[in-house]
């Protein structure tokens, strides 16, 4: 065993079958802070009381409290100073042999906001404290029982020099304010709703904010408010028009209400996640908040309606109602991840954000499914909660809620999320009281789909026809299964919504009869068992059917269909999802070879986009979708472990050949649908003018391939009026090596030098430039303190995570001087950020399945972090790795 193993080895595991309820509740936190960024003092009154009922023997007497990098500087019982030998201080905290009766606990502790740079607790960016407690950050501001089913009101005061920290926020409603002495102030803010403390939250800094009243459903006269630096205010305004959006669709689409006074979102330019829930005070990361046509692209506008809507609606589906425990986390993120989608198709193109959200779930949720750090959406034990904040739990586990959804409809589904919301109100629950409340409201039992949640893996549905001319009959011959692992040798077959259509020879749909074992309504066959057959009678001719409409469940479908068909499908569907996946079907098999004419394929897939660019009644946002290739991580994710091991070279010469051969084809086609645009492109943030842009700039991109001297991509650069056009432009020019990229970087650099948020785009553009001397860029980029801000989470992942997560060129050298590159950076960031640090380790997930050298210098590279780590997030992840 490794010393890295060894140490793993002795670290605990946290596993779902030890859950416990705890021996105390905490009914009431009384917080006092003084606040400065050298030294904050953290004052807590603990309202504590046993948990009568539990079985928890001698022990319910002893009280156990979380506390990490706390000074201790004073302890009382009910007003009693304790001695030293009364309790036990270590660094995971406190312990302290308590009466069995309701009594107050008082600590005063010292904290360094402004030596934070984990971004755990509090911390300091720029000229303002913020917090961050999910998962457990709290235990770095005071002692606390931190798990998310102890759940007390509370009330915050803020102290601090008024020239400093002109505005205070906490949780909740504001209760009162007063000048203090000293030129300092106080703000008192109390939280009506039972909150664990992951959703405790405090800002105070010299901030500005806007805001507008508005009037709930129920009745309720509220403010909603989005505070950043003063010099920044104006960017808040589409942010604060989508908290409006958000709020009237929960109480339109799922009847939840706000339920406080005021509704804060606040930006930081310092942020280890996207954004922050916190009861009444959501922090976001700045990208997700700061706006206008000048700095932010179109999907950056569509990413910050995305984020502020998922954030909000965790009022219900999280805070309201929050989790038992950390196993359950699926329970509030894939919940609202869902809710989110929804928010976003419901205002949008709902066609177009199926393509995106199923794009991301294939590219890297299922490579997670497959790979060393595969987990199911329910873990059943883990050393470090931090590292499963992944796509596992958020994304595939909204695919989950939207099977639920699925199977159940809109009308049975809202009656179960009501009978949800209604029964835990107030309460920590797990999934199994989510499921119940659709089970009741549906009156259907839902024990085999709870599978979904304790298996990894991604299942293969293997679909076989046959027709039967003489007896007028359509034969499906369906299998699932689901691939075994040492941690799940046999996995169970899952309960699996399958929606399907037949089609007749003019396209037409048949409406045939449905027999066999599988149970098929609506166009819609339930699988619940390994292998089912399914007999449509009264087919006259044989059908072309197609599966997963809609991608009604995170399967792989086999079928086997040859490229003329698949053609025939992208022309003849209905469903945009599907016409969509049978072009990147064509694409995935003439990229791997899995078709026996590549050629007649390529000219298929060329003649079926030339058709979508021809046709102007398309939406061109879905036609740019349609444009987009299986992207690398994609590629990767079609290969099994029979394949052998993954030819990477290969792999991106045939996809950059398959581009150039496309827009060869389609050159005409491309540059009168960019022209044809142009007017349409230039209407600000219309939905139109967005869909426009996307297409023009996808044409771009193919027109730019096909022409070295990117005579328009410079043209576009220099008249560009909004940033998505002169981004786009600018990729095109840097990833082509075109003569005027270098020219064009500088302006760009030198316009928005100033600018954080923009500086990660150009970054991120070089990067991401797909080619081998791209490691000197970024070895470039590494040397300068300027650009390289080993402290600002976004700079990392500008950097680093585009690397080596969005360049499979320049990253995967074959002299492995790419996985090197990251890998020195590592230890060094692990110090100052472990989540950052660790979250950039997932881009060797499939290592063990690259081909040769690389899988050797992959793992050179890995084990050279042996005892180079310090952080339980790190180690854990690199020992999965290995392992």
């Amino acid at each position: 065993m490794t010393d890295l193993s060894a140490r793993q080895a002795t670290a605990p595991r946290i596993a779902l079958s030890d859950y416990r309820p705890p021996a105390w509740r905490i009914r009431h936190v009384e917080l006092e802070f003084d606040l400065d960024f050298a030294v904050t003092q953290v004052t807590a009154k603990l309202h504590l009381q046993p948990n009568v009922g539990i079985d928890s023997g001698p022990a319910e007497e002893s009280l156990q409290l979380d506390g990490v990098d706390l000074e201790l500087l004073e302890i009382a019982l009910d007003d009693v100073a304790l001695t030293s030998a009364q309790y036990q201080h270590d660094s995971n905290g406190l312990r302290i042999e308590l009466p069995a009766r309701e009594c107050v606990l008082r600590t005063t502790v010292r904290i360094v906001p402004e030596g934070n740079t984990r971004l755990e607790g509090l911390f300091r960016s720029g000229d303002a404290l913020f917090t961050q407690c999910e998962p457990e950050g709290f235990r770095r501001i005071t002692f606390f029982i931190d798990r998310p089913d102890v759940m007390p009101t509370w009330q915050v005061v803020l102290r601090a020099d008024r020239g400093k920290f002109p505005v205070l926020l906490g949780n909740g409603n504001p209760v009162s304010q007063r000048a203090l002495d000293d030129d300092r102030h106080e703000a008192v803010w109390h939280n009506p709703h039972p909150t664990p403390s992951y959703l405790f939250a405090l800002v105070a800094g010299d901030l500005a904010c806007v805001g507008r009243g508005i009037v709930t459903a129920e009745d309720r006269s509220m403010r909603l408010q989005a505070w950043t630096s003063a010099g920044d205010v104006a960017g808040c305004q589409f942010a604060l028009g989508a908290i409006e959006r958000a709020l009237r669709w929960d109480e339109q689409r799922f009847g939840r209400c706000y339920d406080l006074d005021v509704f804060n979102i606040v930006a930081a330019q310092d942020f280890t996640m996207g954004a922050m829930e916190n009861k009444g005070l959501n922090i976001f990361n700045a990208r997700y908040i700061l706006a206008d046509e000048q700095t932010a692209t179109d999907a950056d506008y569509l990413g910050i309606e995305s984020v502020i809507g998922h954030e909000y609606f965790h009022n219900w589906s999280g805070n309201r109602v929050t989790l038992r425990d950390w196993f359950q986390l699926a329970l509030k993120e894939g919940l609202t991840v869902f809710r989110d989608q929804e928010f976003v198709s419901d205002l949008h193109s709902r066609q177009v954000k199926r393509i995106e959200d199923v794009r991301l779930l294939r590219s890297r949720q299922f490579a997670e499914d497959a790979g060393a750090l595969a987990h199911p959406v329910r873990p059943p034990e883990y050393r470090e909660i931090n590292n499963f904040y992944t796509l596992t739990v958020y994304e595939k586990g909204a695919e989950i809620v939207r099977m639920l959804h699925t199977l159940l409809g809109e009308r049975v589904f809202r009656r179960g999320m009501d009978r949800y919301f209604a029964d835990n109100d107030g309460r920590a629950a797990t999934i199994e009281d989510f499921l119940a409340a659709h089970a009741q409201a549906s009156m259907r039992d839902l024990g085999q789909f709870m599978r979904w949640y304790t298996q990894s893996g991604t299942p293969m549905v293997e679909i076989q026809s046959h027709f039967d001319k003489a007896a007028s009959c359509y034969t499906l011959d369906i299998r699932q299964r689901t691939p075994p692992t040492a941690a799940q040798p046999e996995p169970q077959p899952l309960h699996i919504p399958l929606r399907y259509a037949l089609h007749a020879a003019d396209g037409s749909a048949i409406d045939a009869r449905a027999s066999g074992d599988a149970h098929v309504r609506d166009g819609l066959i339930e699988l619940n068992q390994a292998r089912h057959q399914v007999v449509f009678a009264g087919v006259d001719a044989e059908p072309l059917a197609s599966f997963n409409h809609g991608f009604s469940a995170p399967v792989r479908i086999v079928l086997g269909y040859v490229p003329e068909q698949l053609a025939r499908l992208a022309r003849i569907e209905t469903d945009p999802f599907l016409r969509w996946d049978f072009l990147q079907q064509l694409a995935l098999g003439v990229m791997l070879r899995r078709f026996d004419a590549v050629e007649a394929a390529q000219q298929a897939l060329a003649d079926a986009l030339g058709d979508l660019l021809a046709d102007d009644d398309n939406d061109p946002a879905f036609v740019a979708e349609c444009m987009q290739l299986p992207d690398f991580d994609t590629l990767l994710d079609q290969f099994s472990d029979s394949d052998g091991p993954i030819d990477i070279d290969a792999l991106l010469a045939r996809r950059e050949a398959l581009l150039k051969m496309l827009a060869t084809c389609n050159q005409g086609r491309l540059q009168h649908r960019f022209e044809a645009l142009a007017e349409t492109a230039a209407r600000g943030l219309q939905a139109a003018a967005i869909s426009a842009r996307q297409l023009r700039n996808a044409c771009l991109t193919w027109l730019t391939r096909i022409d070295p001297q990117a005579e328009l991509a410079a043209r576009q650069f220099d008249t560009a009026t909004s940033m998505t056009d002169r981004l786009a432009a600018l990729r095109c020019l840097v990833h082509t090596d075109a003569p005027a990229a270098r020219s064009a970087l500088e302006t760009f650099r030198t316009q928005h030098r100033s600018n954080p948020l923009v500086t990660d785009k150009w970054i991120a553009v070089v990067a991401t430039r797909p080619h081998v001397d791209a490691l000197d860029d970024v070895h470039e980029l590494l040397s300068s303190s300027e650009w390289w801000l080993p402290t600002n989470p976004n700079r990392v992942r500008a950097v680093l995570g585009s690397f080596s997560r969005a360049n499979p060129t320049a990253f995967h050298r074959a002299d492995g001087s790419g996985y090197r590159l990251l890998v020195e950076q590592l230890p060094a960031l692990d110090t100052i950020n472990p989540q950052v640090a660790a979250r950039l380790l997932s881009g060797f997930e499939s290592w063990r399945r690259w081909a040769g050298m690389r899988g050797e210098q992959a793992a050179l590279a890995l084990r050279s972090l042996h005892g180079k780590l310090t952080s339980r997030d790190s180690n854990d992840l690199l020992s999965r790795l290995l392992d």
